[in-house]
């Protein structure tokens, strides 16, 4: 099986390096000096679980030349989906899969339209993970995990083949979900509340978690979450939130979210994609959202001056 990771960087760096490890076929789409990094030193993997190196390494920037794949991994930030499709297009043949794995629960849907539902199957990862470095990614945090599944429900044969193949790397769990969109919605209650309380708190998840005042915060923003899906037609157990919330309790506490880092050193993030997803889609199903609203429009500033839209 031919694949590519489009986008080396925290996620797809880490996974893609222990697909790599273990033997498998694998092209990595990167850039600039992290792609330099790759072709002359390897990629570097950091991880709590055991370090190594994947070298020599396929990698480019220049998905014209890869050719034709079985299975893309989409790993960029979510608001560079759209930016990516026409590239991704590139590597996709008749029977091709491609499996976004973004933050987010709209991804799929913009690489459905794009590529056309038969192409994609949504997907989601937990990891604690960031670049460290040119050509260094560190897994910090968190049992890496990965699934993907049909938009329907159905365990159907390609689901299996793709779980199969991706289970021979280690220092992963692979699952094909039966609930994939539900399974998308519970990882939006984590990593959106999240990232947004961290990002206007500038403080780890151990901080904001403890203190009894933005403890509410938290867990509020975790409840508009819920509500929202499920006025969105998103059917999720009545016991989420508190699971979301022990959840929270056992990560590290010096552990912060992607957005939340991308925010506090001036970068483009997924603050639309996720806190700003919240109050959309609450306002599309009735929903009130006033934490997350909160949030939204307080970052929006360091999120238009890092886009290079005002400055101050």
């Amino acid at each position: 099986m031919k694949i590519a990771i489009f986008g080396t960087g925290a996620v797809g760096g880490y996974l893609g390096g222990r697909l790599a490890q273990a033997g498998k076929d694998v092209t990595f789409i990167a850039r600039g000096k992290h792609l330099d990094a790759i072709v002359t030193k390897g990629l570097q993997v950091e991880s709590i679980n055991g370090d190594f190196i994947v070298h020599p390494v396929k990698a480019t920037d220049r998905p014209e030349n890869i050719g034709i794949v079985d299975l893309v991994l989409c790993c960029v930030k979510s608001w560079q989906v759209p930016e990516v499709t026409g590239a991704i297009r590139l590597l996709v043949g008749q029977e091709t899969l491609v499996i976004p794995i973004q933050n987010g629960v709209e991804a799929h849907t913009v690489l459905t339209q794009a590529l056309g539902v038969n192409h994609v199957l949504p997907g989601l990862c937990r990891l604690i993970s960031m670049v460290e470095a040119p050509g260094h990614i560190r897994h910090a945090g968190a049992e890496p995990y990965i699934a993907f599944g049909e938009l329907d429900g159905r365990l159907s044969q390609r689901t299996e083949i793709i779980a199969k193949e991706l289970a021979y790397a280690k220092g992963f769990t692979v699952e094909a979900s039966r609930n994939i969109i539900p399974d998308l919605w519970k990882k939006f209650m984590l990593i959106a509340p999240w990232g947004g309380v961290g990002a206007i708190t500038r403080s780890p998840i151990g901080i904001f978690r403890s203190l009894p005042e933005t403890r509410e915060m938290l867990i509020r923003s975790i409840q508009e979450v819920f509500d929202v899906a499920h006025a969105n037609g998103v059917k999720i157990e009545k016991g989420a939130v508190d699971a979301t919330t022990a959840f929270i309790d056992q990560l590290p506490p010096d552990g912060t979210a992607s957005m939340q880092r991308d925010i506090m050193e001036g970068r483009p993030s997924e603050l639309y994609e996720q806190c700003g997803t919240v109050v959309r889609l609450g306002e599309k199903g009735g929903i009130q959202t006033p934490i997350n609203r909160f949030i939204y429009h307080s970052l929006l500033p360091l999120e238009r001056k890092a886009r290079g839209e005002i400055s101050f």
